[in-house]
């Protein structure tokens, strides 16, 4: 058995010890990401300066690529162009990930552009921006293969035909969208997706006050899908009446056929329409759940149920919201959802049905406060801000602090670092590194207090300091 496993690593090992890693951008050899698409071989990485290229398109081919911004944000701004007229990034290789890209303005004539277009099996992304695209990802049909997005933004993507989003996911193995911010889509629903399981946790999706999307979530085809702990939001202007449709162009994935919906708040804007439609063969459970707003909780009810625990205010400011015209759903102990929960337990494939995060705008999350009496909805009311998201104990700490212009992490000089993330006392993203480097420049911060995320072994911790 032994001789087997060594057998069978072997080139695995070969493979990873031969990868290369690039640096792209301005002063060096490869000015822009497009240069090197044709260069990489599997298993390589490509650092991108942060930084615009514009016009700047691409085929990635090689399996096991890393490809991501470093420094900051990298904006591949296509002004309408394109990679063989599908995509800025055109994805054919298996297991990518792609981290800090900003992608814009793809435009095609068959009108499919798209920020990235996978056609490779397994792709991750994180820390991603999709704007102004015909569709923001565009994903086809691959077996097997899971897509996981992780805090990312899409917006005001879609050519306004309705059959274009801020994400189209097709018929894939699983789909993993979590902390992730989807809003006005033209037109088109704010998330799309195929999948034959889908894990949707702890995002926004919004079409807000003048956005004219469709459905905020769309899952044509069912399957199995887990909705837990997001935040969703229909404004007046939508075009589509229903929030959440599941299976409604015919159940095709393989079953079962079960939407499973935990501790999200749901806000209807518009006084018509439904929170949820589906077939009525579905298994629908769903607890601890807010439904504020106008419309009816289910179009039709679907014959196997199982709610319990959920709030049903037609009236919006009836929910204890903090600020709901600011799109701020967490509560307090004196609204009515507070203590409301019960627990779920788990899925008929034994997937715990608990919201162990909370969404935190515009594309983080913080753990949930876990207690024996539960709140409805995607808050808890022992987490009221993203300073919440600091944890202990944590091996390093800031020094100086307060401190002006260099900050330095002091601590256990064996745990390893991979990143770290400024960000503000509001959440918004300042900063961001991917390199082990445990002295920062905070030259150009403002005054005032920032978070300092570190991404370690086995997570990630959150301190807290103060620039002069």
């Amino acid at each position: 058995m032994r001789q087997s496993f060594v057998l069978l690593t072997l080139p695995l090992l070969l493979n990873t010890a031969q990868a290369t890693t690039w640096t792209v951008g301005p002063g060096q050899t490869y000015t822009t990401p497009s240069q090197v698409s044709t260069l990489v071989g599997n298993g390589d990485t490509v650092n991108i300066l942060a930084g615009e290229y514009p016009s700047d398109v691409a085929r990635w081919q090689a399996d096991d690529l890393v490809l991501r911004g470093v420094g900051g944000m990298v904006h591949l701004e296509s002004n309408g162009n394109a990679w063989g007229g599908k995509a800025i990034w055109v994805i054919q290789g298996d297991r990518t990930t792609v981290e800090w890209i900003e992608f814009s303005e793809c435009a095609v004539p068959d009108e499919n552009g798209a920020g990235i277009r996978q056609e490779g099996s397994d792709l991750t992304v994180r820390h991603c921006q999709f704007h102004d695209n015909q569709n923001g990802i565009l994903a086809g049909t691959v077996n097997p293969s899971t897509i996981r997005i992780e805090h990312c933004e899409f917006g005001y993507n879609g050519f306004g035909d309705g059959l274009t989003h801020n994400l189209y996911i097709n018929n894939i193995d699983s789909l993993i969208f979590r902390y992730s911010y989807s809003h006005h889509a033209i037109v088109g629903h704010e998330l799309k997706s195929r999948a034959r399981v889908n894990v949707i946790e702890y995002n926004r999706f919004s079409n807000e006050a003048d956005g004219a999307a469709s459905r905020e979530i769309d899952l044509p085809n069912g399957g199995t899908t887990y909705l837990i702990g997001n935040v969703i939001q229909q404004g007046p202007q939508g075009e589509n009446s229903n929030l959440v449709g599941f299976g409604m162009e015919g159940l095709n994935n393989p079953g079962p056929h079960e939407l499973y919906v935990v501790n999200n708040t749901l806000v209807n804007e518009k006084s018509v329409g439904s929170f949820f439609q589906m077939p009525g063969t579905v298994y629908f459970k769903a607890f601890n759940n807010i439904l504020a707003g106008g419309g009816s909780y289910m179009t039709a009810w679907p014959s196997t149920i199982d709610t319990l625990a959920n709030l049903r205010r037609t009236d919006i400011s009836t929910c204890g919201f903090n600020a709901p015209n600011g799109y701020d759903y967490r509560i307090d102990t004196g609204s009515p959802a507070h203590n409301l929960g019960f627990p779920a337990g788990l899925a008929n494939s034994g997937y715990p049905l608990v919201a162990w995060s909370e969404y935190v705008h515009p594309s983080d999350g913080v753990e949930r406060c876990q207690h024996a009496l539960l709140d409805a909805g995607a808050f808890e009311t022992c987490t009221s801000t993203v300073i919440g998201s600091v944890q202990a104990p944590c091996p390093f700490q800031v020094v100086p602090n307060p401190a002006c212009g260099r900050i330095t992490l002091i601590g256990n000089e064996g745990t390893l670092i991979s990143g770290t993330v400024i960000r503000d006392a509001q959440g918004r993203l300042i900063q961001h590194s991917n390199v082990a480097d445990r002295s920062l420049d905070i030259s150009t911060l403002a005054p005032g207090m920032y978070l300092l995320t570190v991404s370690l072994g086995e997570g990630s911790r959150t301190l807290r300091f103060l620039a002069e």
